[in-house]
């Protein structure tokens, strides 16, 4: 033990003149430990000091002896507990103190101070900077810096994510939260496009190969991989500070989302400028009576619908709260919903500062709301309209718009979608489809406005419902009509009850609900209301022809 404590000096008789100095780059064969050095360390650099190639059979052969110098069990099971627990210090030790070494070495070898190491990190998506913080130490410590979790994209095209990881990557922004995005899209993330639609489930999903639907229930010892509804509920903590200046919020297709629990998060946003929801199952009416309540400096709304054509909760007065409460939207999508033309009007006169505007398969709308919308205080800004499939909408209201963009309204107008792939419903009866509409001036507005983008896609006269299309969305399921046709049954009966059937045997555009609940019009160049109330939608247009065959101007 005295050997191994302080090991015996050079002899003193060699010559110390013909002893070569050691190469700095290659470690001594037997290092003299530093004089201050305590009895610990004196016995640890002994024990490191013996030669590899006969450490190995050395300690075999003195841990057997002083096993066999042991009497009993008790002696041997503790002396070998104690080897274990002895083993297991110095490799943490040594892991410990390579660790530290790399990252001295890293932090010599990288360029970057660690304040430029954070902005570069803060630029990568969030995968991106998990790997990096996984690369060393440097790199851990600058990837945990608040500002490199201020925008979080965990977005998938199968479920990863779950309730834990949201929690962990908003919980580490902090304050410093600006934008979150969370869900499952259909392909590479982006914003969509005017016929892009991002509804979507799993299990529509291309690469679900690794993908297990026993996965959507929490199991002992596993957490589940699907977003449940308090994924959002770490914005409302630390008394909502999280959530405070967050400025984007996409969510798509979490299907276990409800209106309470959205309605919470947004609660917790008063900063918001950008939502997005696109698949959820929450309704329209309770999530902008939301946002009206809580984001007041809300620019860009975009909703999709889970369920197109369904959902027919928006009223008047949440539209009219949604315009006075939140004055700067710019750009309004609201895509798949049961809008009325004069809900819709109220929206776009409202919006002072409207430029985008979307409702795309709204199947209610006519186009009614487009009359004199062009030359007054609201929808002048317009520079994008997409009302891409919207069943109801009229060819002779297309005509009309088209004819005011020539007399030189919407000068800003540069993006115009009116595709449909039913065709446009005619002026008398809706059934009557038009697919290539001769008094529709597409040619002329090309001419003298070559700057309008102007989609105008339908299909060919006879093809406008695609039975393929009609399988897809299970309407013969849904509707309890049998699946098999007879073989008697024609096409065209067939296609006619599935046309009725998928509109619900709504013959109009949806807008009788002028007849059950009046409401105010107002004047174009006032915007005041008239001391008149509408009691029907038939009456209301009559009265409008009248008026545009004088030379007056009225809503």
């Amino acid at each position: 033990m005295d050997t191994l404590l302080d090991p015996p000096p050079p002899p003193t008789g060699s010559p110390t003149s013909m002893a070569k100095r050691p190469c700095s780059s290659s470690p001594s064969q037997n290092p003299r430990p530093p004089p201050h050095f305590s009895q610990m360390d004196h016995l640890l650099h002994s024990f490191l000091s013996f030669p590899d190639s006969s450490l190995p059979i050395s300690l075999d052969l003195s841990f057997d002896r002083l096993l066999d110098s042991s009497h009993s069990d008790a002696d041997q099971s503790l002396l070998i507990d104690r080897a274990h627990n002895l083993g297991c210090l110095l490799l943490r030790a040594a892991n410990r103190s390579a660790r530290r070494r790399a990252s001295l070495h890293n932090s010599a070898a990288w360029v970057l101070p660690p304040d430029l190491t954070i902005k570069v990190f803060s630029m990568l998506d969030s995968q991106s900077l998990c790997y990096a913080a996984a690369t060393c130490s440097m790199f851990h410590k600058c990837a945990m810096d608040p500002l490199c979790y201020a925008n979080i994209d965990l977005t998938t095209v199968v479920p990863k994510v779950n309730n834990a990881v949201v929690s962990t990557m908003i919980q580490r922004a902090g304050k410093s939260l600006q934008s979150l995005k969370l869900g499952i899209v259909p392909g590479p993330t982006g914003s969509p496009g005017p016929s892009q639609p991002l509804v979507y489930t799993i299990r529509n999903s291309v690469d679900v190969s690794s993908f297990s639907w026993n996965d959507k229930r929490t199991r002992q010892g596993k957490e589940s991989s699907i977003l449940t509804r308090s994924c959002l509920y770490p914005l409302s903590g630390d008394n909502g500070a999280t959530g405070t200046l967050l400025r984007r919020l996409h969510l798509y297709n979490i299907e276990r989302m409800d209106n309470a629990s959205l309605c919470v998060a947004l609660s917790a946003c008063p900063s918001l400028l950008d939502l997005e929801i696109v698949g959820l199952h929450v309704e329209l009416r309770q999530t902008l009576m939301s946002v009206s309540s809580n984001c007041h400096f809300i620019e860009r709304l975009f909703f999709e619908s889970s369920k197109t054509g369904r959902d027919d909760s928006l009223k008047s007065p949440t539209c009219f709260e949604l315009v006075n409460n939140c004055p700067n939207i710019s750009s309004l999508s609201l895509r798949g919903f049961k809008l009325h033309d004069y809900k819709v009007r109220i929206l776009v006169k409202g919006f002072r500062k409207l430029k985008y505007a979307d409702f795309s398969t709204s199947y209610s709308i006519t186009g009614t709301f487009l009359r004199n919308l062009g030359n007054g205080s609201g929808g002048s800004l317009l520079e994008v309209l997409i009302l891409r499939d919207c069943m109801h909408l009229r060819e002779m209201e297309v005509a009309r718009f088209l004819t005011a963009v020539l007399a030189g309204d919407f000068k800003f107008l540069k993006h115009l979608d009116i595709s449909n792939r039913e065709g446009l419903a005619s002026e008398g009866d809706w059934y009557q489809r038009s697919y290539n509409s001769s008094f529709i001036p597409l040619k002329q507005v090309s001419e003298v406005r070559p700057d309008i983008c102007l989609l105008a896609e339908f299909p060919s006269e006879g093809c406008f419902l695609d039975i393929d299309h009609i399988m897809d969305n299970d309407i013969n399921s849904e509707l309890g009509l049998p699946f098999q046709q007879s073989g008697h049954t024609s096409v065209g009966a067939m296609l006619t009850s599935s046309l009725e059937s998928s509109y619900n045997s709504d013959q109009g555009s949806g807008n009788e609900e002028y007849q059950d609940s009046g409401f105010l019009i107002y004047e174009e160049s006032s915007d005041e209301p008239l001391n008149a109330l509408i009691t029907g939608e038939e009456a209301f247009f009559l009265r409008i022809e009248a008026e545009l065959k004088k030379g007056g101007r009225i809503v």
